[in-house]
């Protein structure tokens, strides 16, 4: 190949896409990487919590307001997709749903089970709250 070739040397994003497994297993990365941020939110919020009732007031204000409810609702999906995810993984180390199929239909499960389980927590926290 010479560098007057115009052609790409391997296929990019525009020509070749991700198959579904490699996508969600991006996301389940990068829903580890919102879980350790929720820790961290979780010690500050202990934190807060321990030194007094206006620092909490604050910190109750901050995760009650729209973008804090959009954080917390984040942070259940990833926690609910990490562990349906996580369950799927368990399944294929017995060497189960390994098939193409299978691996097609046991991902779109775990996003919308994913889905279904944080509607389901949060229709029950609006209904109590």
């Amino acid at each position: 190949m010479t560098w007057q070739d115009k052609r790409p040397m391997s296929p990019h994003l525009q020509i070749y896409h991700l198959p579904l497994t490699a996508k969600l297993s991006i996301l389940h990365r990068a829903t580890g990487v919102v879980l350790f941020f929720a820790l961290l939110l979780m010690v500050i919020a202990l934190m807060v919590l321990a030194s007094g009732q206006q620092n909490w007031q604050f910190m109750q204000s901050f995760l009650s307001s729209w973008y804090g409810l959009i954080g917390l609702i984040g942070i259940s999906f990833s926690l609910y997709y990490h562990l349906c995810n996580g369950i799927r993984h368990l399944l294929w180390d017995t060497g189960m749903f390994m098939e193409k199929h299978s691996l097609t239909m046991s991902g779109l499960l775990v996003v919308f089970s994913s889905a279904f389980l944080t509607i389901m927590t949060w229709s029950v926290h609006f209904y109590i709250v």
